[in-house]
């Protein structure tokens, strides 16, 4: 099964550059960004979460965030989807990036969880 990567930011424009990145390592994933309100202002939104996971085709997503009130809003969307969603309290670019990489290179989902220990916030 596909994985993709989810992208959760306050700010669009942080999420859009980390998109841009993870393309230079993984070409071959899907990875997406619910970011900014809907005013392109600074925050993030349950619904608009909620709809870019809903407009995924992948059954599987690893999530990763900026801050905390957008983990907050991610753990409110994921309880309204039956997609299987992985939440990473992981540094956020860091553990993005590591996650598309191994991803691109076929990397079962314990291997990637392995490495992201180290990334862990604490």
């Amino acid at each position: 099964m596909s994985s993709a990567i989810l992208l959760v930011s306050h700010v669009e424009e942080i999420a859009k550059g980390l998109q841009r990145l993870l393309a230079e390592v993984a070409k071959d994933v899907t990875v997406v960004v619910a970011a900014g309100l809907e005013d392109g202002g600074v925050g993030t939104s349950m619904e608009r979460i909620s709809n870019v996971i809903d407009g995924l085709s992948e059954e599987s997503i690893l999530a990763f965030y900026d801050l905390g009130s957008a983990k907050m809003n991610l753990e409110m969307a994921m309880e309204m989807t039956d997609k299987e969603i992985q939440l990473y309290d992981t540094a956020f670019i860091e553990s993005a990036y590591t996650a598309a990489a191994l991803l691109q290179a076929g990397a079962q989902r314990t291997m990637i969880d392995e490495q992201l220990k180290e990334l862990k916030i604490k």
